[in-house]
């Protein structure tokens, strides 16, 4: 593979090639990401560019990144829709937190503004105050299974059985339901997610096995986990192996 003329290629394809002219950063350093980024990264496996967008956007979101624009932008360019980048930020808000998602949506919107993409208002959600609980469980269920997740929550101490009910409504029922996104790459996201923060490996774990059990394979996992790496680095990126080569029994 010609690595130079690659990075030319996708750089112009997803980035108009201006992504690592801008800014103000260290001439040669803007080099050597753009030639590993667009030349090895974005060019390596089986994933739609749409989806390989939306993995950096997580990816960005995790880390707070400003930039995060400048990638939904070129996630857009390469087939990703509006909402589906709406929904990709929104699916990382229990897992990061509602304030470093409100400032990636901030970003994303000030950057669709700015290049005149039109934005998707359309509500995504299919929940009432009366079925979120129900529906999220229902979610729950299919991922981890039904003993798993009623064993579960009939162990939880009284002073955590408010944690249960949060986890099973606001992550599952408010999120999982929504539309705008497939149930398989929601999965998927939230396993980046949790391999971008670091040391949540038991969850890393567990939603590795819950990705095999929606149908996203080892390779799949393994794809997404590459398309983190530029943002997360090799510590974090090892350990998402580790856990996808424990649960998949290789390691």
């Amino acid at each position: 593979m010609d690595r130079e003329k690659t990075a030319a290629e996708k750089e112009q394809a997803w980035f108009s090639g201006k992504a690592f002219a801008m800014g103000e950063a260290d001439r040669e350093f803007q080099e050597m990401a753009r030639r590993f980024y667009c030349g090895q990264v974005l060019a390596h496996g089986r994933l739609t560019p749409g989806q390989k967008g939306l993995i950096a956007v997580t990816a960005l979101a995790v880390g707070g990144s400003q930039r995060i624009g400048e990638y939904a932008l070129a996630a857009i360019q390469m087939g990703a829709k509006t909402e589906e980048v709406r929904e990709t930020l929104y699916q990382c808000a229990p897992y990061i937190g509602l304030e470093q998602v409100r400032q990636a949506l901030d970003c994303v919107r000030e950057a669709f503004r700015a290049a005149g993409v039109p934005e998707e208002e359309t509500p995504g959600s299919t929940v009432t105050e009366e079925t979120r609980l129900e529906k999220g469980l229902a979610v729950q269920q299919a991922l981890f299974g039904r003993e798993n997740i009623d064993a579960m929550r009939a162990a939880a101490p009284e002073e955590l059985r408010h944690i249960q009910e949060y986890l099973t409504a606001w992550c599952f029922g408010d999120h999982y339901t929504r539309e705008g996104l497939d149930l398989s790459f929601r999965e998927l996201v939230t396993f980046c997610a949790i391999c971008c923060l670091g040391g949540c490996e038991p969850q890393a774990k567990a939603h590795a096995a819950a990705n095999l059990a929606i149908g996203n394979d080892r390779d799949v996992l393994i794809e997404a986990v590459t398309q983190c790496l530029p943002f997360i680095g090799f510590p974090r990126t090892l350990n998402a192996i580790g856990c996808i080569n424990e649960v998949t029994g290789r390691g």
